[in-house]
């Protein structure tokens, strides 16, 4: 029998059963088990094939795709996800990276540091039902940690990270430096428009393969900042950064999550709005 559920003060009806349900990681948040039941139907009625899911660091990108993959499972479907974050170019193509174009390319998250290329081919490779090898990358290490195989069949691809979904920005808008960071590192705003011509480039070719949009939109910048840091305690000690560390770090992410807070989520198909508390607050599916 089909299971109703109840969201952030609205009523969905699925075909994944109440037992099915019980299945899902039962130490994930309710409301995230109740949205990746709900999303995988919605994705599965409309037949959408691949997905993008954006948010601001610490949205809770990672578990809701994992919970996605379990609700599709149980709908019969098998969802392969694939992270933005694994596609972070090498610390050493980084480096050359800083070289030729902006120091802060050194540091890895702004558009300009991933692998767009090769997420475009194994994209590609995957809806074409074919085996591809997916490169992957440990964040405490800060550099490539292998490749897995993954293997078809492959009904929906779910592509998650943070800034997926973005648009570049007005070129007027990249001016004014809005924080620290850009005032004494990119005064003269090289660094912020190469960002910018990037997001316009393959990201917006990724942009265009989608099918449907997901974007998870933070309460704001204090958030990420609070909600990045917790992610630093499941780390390993020696792994582990400091608030000082996380405050400067996420001013590299800072002129994208605040562009996207207001232009993604005009755009997205669905809109899921979290509150500080980083429960669902509202959904909405266009």
């Amino acid at each position: 029998m089909p299971s109703v559920f109840d969201l952030a003060g609205a009523t969905y009806k699925t075909d994944v059963t109440l037992t099915s349900f019980e299945k899902l990681d039962a130490s994930a948040p309710y409301d995230y088990r109740e949205l990746a039941v709900i999303l995988a139907y919605h994705w599965q009625l409309r037949d959408h094939e691949i997905i993008g899911l954006g948010g601001g660091q610490g949205a809770g990108k990672s578990t809701l795709s994992d919970l996605v993959k379990a609700a599709a499972h149980e709908l019969g479907e098998r969802i392969i996800v694939l992270s933005l974050d694994d596609f972070y170019l090498t610390r050493t193509e980084r480096e050359q990276l800083a070289n030729e174009k902006h120091a802060l390319f050194a540091t890895r998250g702004p558009p300009g540091t991933h692998d767009m290329k090769a997420l475009l081919h194994v994209t590609n490779e995957l809806m074409a039902g074919r085996s591809v090898e997916i490169p992957q990358f440990d964040k405490g290490s800060d550099e490539r940690s292998g490749t897995r195989k993954v293997d078809p069949p492959c009904h929906r691809l779910l592509v998650e990270g943070w800034c997926v979904g973005a648009r570049p920005q007005d070129e007027s808008a990249l001016t004014v430096p809005i924080n620290a960071l850009e005032r004494k590192y990119d005064l003269d705003g090289v660094w912020r428009r190469e960002v910018n011509t990037e997001l316009a480039d393959s990201y917006a070719q990724l942009l265009a393969r989608l099918d449907s949009l997901v974007y998870l939109r933070v309460p704001d910048l204090d958030s990420v900042k609070r909600w990045r840091l917790q992610q630093e305690e499941d780390r390993a000690p020696g792994q582990r950064k400091d608030s000082e560390w996380v405050a400067r770090f996420v001013q590299h992410y800072q002129r994208i999550t605040e562009w996207m807070f207001n232009d993604t989520a005009d755009r997205a198909d669905v809109l899921v709005e979290l509150d500080q508390n980083h429960r669902v607050a509202a959904l909405t599916l266009r």
